[in-house]
């Protein structure tokens, strides 16, 4: 049986969408479930696009989101280069062999007469004429000038393309492993150049001798790929390599959140959330554009949600480890059509599987945010049982920062305006009480705090809910956290006590 391997093909031009890395995904869990490989190839022939440090970019994003690929231009491998720049005089010959076997021809046409043959030949039927079968026969080409004048043209450097010279009336179909079979009529598809005046090819040729070459079985791409199909299947079929082509699977697209088109950048912008794995500073108009690592995103929950965004498991559940997609994935149930982006549901994602980690897993992440925050922290221990009081309230890994930075130094600013409507003289009176009675506790554990707490406002005739919400106040400055009683035993006596006297010195200057 032939192996299992799968391939990851980016350009170096940028930020690397979600759409991409849920390519990357779909790629790795099959190669994965059929103990196969699974390999990152760089596609960096368009040399106008390159984007410096974009490369290393998406191999530290595949590294975030635990997709490791097992061959890759930074690991190497038996089929070795993996950047396509790095394997330019592979291509040219195999763009020869098709111009020696008549499947391909040289075009010598200037972009002036280029452009000249789109303006004559425009009509109402065909408003953008292509460079195809009913035009290649008038245009400066191997087939329209004699074998003599081609030598001489390339003898004096005269700057050329390899165009493939699509058949008139053919019926190109193949198998889609998410779409069934697909027919496409030859008639509607151009001569697309294979060779560029470089020397580089298109994205047309590389695609099919790399992918022979590095003997890739499945080929994962999105379905904006579909209209070049057919130009691929007869590349596979003139080089003679027909019988190894890839399976084919055309991937849904991520759509804008209202189903309306493919989700962009500039969606994100508008509406406010990232559509990168990581952060991208571009360096043309100097501008960072966040991504999900650094707003706060566990990549578990990144690459769960990107699984789910056209991909069923059958199951009821939602929660999926790495090693669960694995074992669970299979192409009869990734769906045909594109898949509506929902940031609340990618919130909903990782805010779960924050809730679901230990803490000690968290720590890590969690103790550079702080860190980074400026906070003092303590000790491992007393950081991992913040952790667990707080875990559950973080949406965003981020959220560590507002839920517990109350527990390692007092809160800088306090709400007195929510306190102000709640505050009297009985309830001054009594924290003031409470700093004595706090006092004379011999050991500080919860159960003591709270029944001290809760024994004086029943002497005081005070409601406990109104003082434990004024209690949260003075310990946190706002209205969240976990349990106050929690928060007054974690923090300390002499904390607790000092926070009180800080807000009844304060109080009586609201």
């Amino acid at each position: 049986m032939r192996e299992v391997r799968t391939r990851f093909a980016p350009s170096p031009t940028g930020g690397l969408h979600l759409g991409g890395v849920r390519t990357a995904l779909y790629s790795y869990l099959f190669a994965k479930k059929h103990q196969g490989k699974f390999i990152l190839r760089i596609e960096d022939t368009d040399q106008n696009r390159y984007v410096s440090g974009a490369e290393q970019y998406i191999v530290d994003c595949l590294a975030w989101c635990g997709l490791s690929p097992d061959e890759g231009p930074h690991i190497g491998g038996e089929h070795a280069p993996y950047r396509q720049s790095e394997r330019k005089e592979s291509y040219k010959q195999y763009a020869l062999q098709l111009v020696e076997s008549g499947h391909a021809y040289y075009a010598f046409d200037t972009t002036e007469e280029l452009e000249k043959m789109r303006e004559d030949f425009k009509s109402t039927q065909n408003p953008s004429p292509q460079y195809d079968h009913t035009t290649r026969m008038k245009m400066k080409n191997s087939l329209t000038l004699t074998n003599e004048e081609v030598k001489q043209l390339l003898a004096i450097n005269t700057p050329y393309v390899i165009r493939i010279s699509m058949p008139a009336n053919e019926t190109i179909s193949f198998t889609d492993m998410i779409r069934g079979e697909i027919k496409n009529d030859s008639n509607l598809v151009d001569d697309k150049v294979l060779l560029k005046a470089d020397g580089m090819p298109t994205y047309h040729l590389a695609v099919v001798v790399d992918d022979y070459l590095m003997k890739i079985s499945h080929a994962f791409r999105g379905e904006e790929w579909l209209p070049s199909v057919p130009v691929h299947i007869l590349l596979w079929k003139y080089l003679g390599w027909e019988n190894d082509m890839p399976h084919w699977a055309h991937l849904p697209l991520i759509l804008k959140p209202d189903g309306h088109g493919k989700l962009s950048k500039r969606d994100g912008d508008r509406l406010g959330f990232p559509v990168f794995a990581m952060d991208w500073h571009d360096d043309k108009t100097n501008e960072t554009i966040k991504g999900f690592k650094e707003l706060g995103f566990l990549p578990e929950a990144f690459i769960n949600l990107l699984a789910l965004l056209g991909w069923h498991s059958g199951e009821e559940k939602e929660l999926f480890t790495k090693e669960e997609m694995i074992v669970a994935f299979s192409m009869e149930r990734v769906h045909k059509g594109g898949a509506k982006f929902d940031y609340e549901k990618a919130k909903w994602f990782n805010h779960e599987w924050i809730k679901g980690l230990p803490a000690k897993t968290l720590m890590p992440s969690m103790q550079t945010i702080l860190l980074s925050a400026d906070i003092p922290l303590k000790d491992e221990p007393f950081l991992l049982d913040v952790i667990t009081l707080v875990k559950d309230r973080c949406v965003f890994l981020n959220d560590i920062v507002m839920q517990s930075s109350y527990f390692f130094q007092a809160p800088i600013a306090i709400d007195f305006d929510a306190i102000k409507p709640k505050w009297a003289d009985d309830k001054a009176l009594f924290f003031s009480e409470l700093i004595h009675q706090f006092s004379q506790l011999d050991t500080w554990e919860m159960q003591g705090i709270e029944e001290t707490f809760k024994t004086l406002a029943t002497e005081k005739n005070i409601k406990v809910g109104e003082l434990q919400f004024l209690f949260r106040m003075i310990l946190v400055g706002a209205k969240f956290g976990p349990g106050v009683f929690d928060i007054a035993y974690k923090i300390g006596k002499e904390e607790t006590q000092s926070r009180i006297q800080y807000l009844l010195q304060k109080i009586g200057t609201v």
